[in-house]
């Protein structure tokens, strides 16, 4: 059995091969492609004995996608993916000092897989079918983002010179309803110069087919409230900006539109389709971000826990002496947790049964105690007036005597 680190970069990999005593065989830094691939086969099988099977080349690399490791996979090798952050740990146990080095982490790589692969999951093979949907899903998933990033911007830049516009549309600057509008209207003096006419029309134009003249009065109204301005060179200068996100914007609306017809087709292909959209609040969208995160490898996962610890809907523990607390566990994948994030409400929101089972039995009403019976009504109380007592007399004793016997001095 060998065991290969390999340290990838964008030009060239940093590998390392070790026997099962740990005795390194060799070290190459091998380029990128097929000739830096055909080097790293030539290297096995320098080492690699007659009766041995590619299955016993073990191999550590901080990455789980890409061209290299799809071909290292194909040849046999047993893959290891291992989290950059877990091999920051591994360092420092090796090294103090916060040295680092790509041959370093080339033999760091080797040494976990040769003696801590039993805490680490193997690069499962999932189905070209499910690649396909990952990758679909996974640019969608991005392209959204990014446009509501886009969004964020423009909102900012608004506040700056055109508060009217946020107020009028609020947090849909994105929408069809607002870039409409703000596409012929980006400056203050051009949003109160509109008619309710012309944001009808334009309204028409990006797609709206209900209410369209009382939402024309409220985005009129809106932007013909008063407002401060700037200089007449600094708003020309922030509405240039404006159409050029606004571009942007309708753009990146109009390709997500696109990737979104790409992955209801590709996921609709896929033999598990059905039974994922069986879920409460899983639909085709949310579906093929599932599918793509948690793949269709049969043996990638051990049991349903580890499902939920790669997801990070498990909270995690940390006890120490008398302390003991649960947090929420914030290390997992960001796009899997968001699609579950959303399938909880969507599910919440859609299914009759999944809610039922979700959220606790409201409390039934609370009863008070009959009131009591009214009280006959009787005449107010009057305490006998308190008459005054005489102070007690001075107690004297019998040295002092009472004050009629007092002593007399006679001569």
């Amino acid at each position: 059995m060998l065991f290969l680190g390999n340290d990838w970069a964008e030009a060239h990999h940093d590998i390392e091969l070790q026997d099962e005593s740990g005795r390194v065989l060799a070290r190459r830094r091998v380029p990128e492609g097929v000739t830096g691939l055909a080097q790293v086969h030539a290297l096995v099988a320098d080492h690699l004995g007659d009766d041995d099977e590619p299955g016993s080349v073990l191999i550590g690399i901080e990455t789980d996608r890409g061209p290299w490791v799809q071909a290292l996979v194909a040849t046999g090798y047993t893959v290891y993916p291992i989290n950059p952050l877990q091999v920051s740990r591994y360092r420092q146990r090796h090294a103090t000092s916060g040295a680092k080095s790509d041959p370093g982490d080339a033999h760091l790589l080797a040494e976990i897989v040769r003696t801590d692969r039993a805490h680490h999951r193997r690069a499962a093979g999932d189905s070209e079918q499910a690649e396909v949907v990952k990758t679909l899903a996974r640019t969608h998933q991005t392209m959204i983002w990014t446009r509501q990033r886009q969004a964020n911007q423009l909102r900012s830049m608004l506040r700056e010179y055109y508060p009217a516009a946020v107020a009028a549309f609020g947090d849909d600057l994105a929408g069809r309803d607002a870039v409409a509008v703000l596409a012929i209207a980006p400056t203050p003096a051009a949003g109160r110069a509109l008619t309710r006419a012309r944001i009808a029309a334009a309204l028409r134009r990006a797609g709206r087919q209900r209410n369209i003249d009382r939402r024309a009065g409220q985005i009129l109204d809106a932007l013909r409230t008063d407002q401060l301005g700037l200089s007449d060179a600094l708003t020309t200068a922030y509405a240039a900006s404006v159409r050029a996100l606004l571009a942007v914007i309708t753009t990146m609306a109009a390709q997500v539109d696109v990737l979104e017809a790409e992955v209801n087709r590709c996921f609709g292909q896929h033999p598990d389709a059905e039974i994922i959209t069986s879920q409460p609040g899983l639909g085709v969208i949310l579906g093929a971000r599932v599918l793509a995160e948690f793949g269709d490898a049969t043996d990638r996962y051990a049991d349903a826990k580890a499902r939920r610890n790669y997801a990070g809907t498990s909270p995690i523990t940390k006890a120490s002496g008398t302390r003991r607390v649960v947090l929420a566990r914030f290390t997992r994948n960001r796009r899997l947790a968001d699609a579950l994030h959303q399938q909880a409400f969507a599910a919440l929101t859609g299914s009759p049964g999944e809610r039922a089972r979700l959220l606790p039995p409201a409390a039934p009403p609370r009863r008070h105690p009959p009131p009591s019976p009214a009280h006959p009504v009787q005449p107010p109380r009057r305490h006998p007036r308190r008459l005054p007592t005489p102070p007690d007399p001075l107690q004297r004793n019998d040295r002092l005597g009472t004050p009629h016997h007092r002593c007399s001095l006679t001569t």
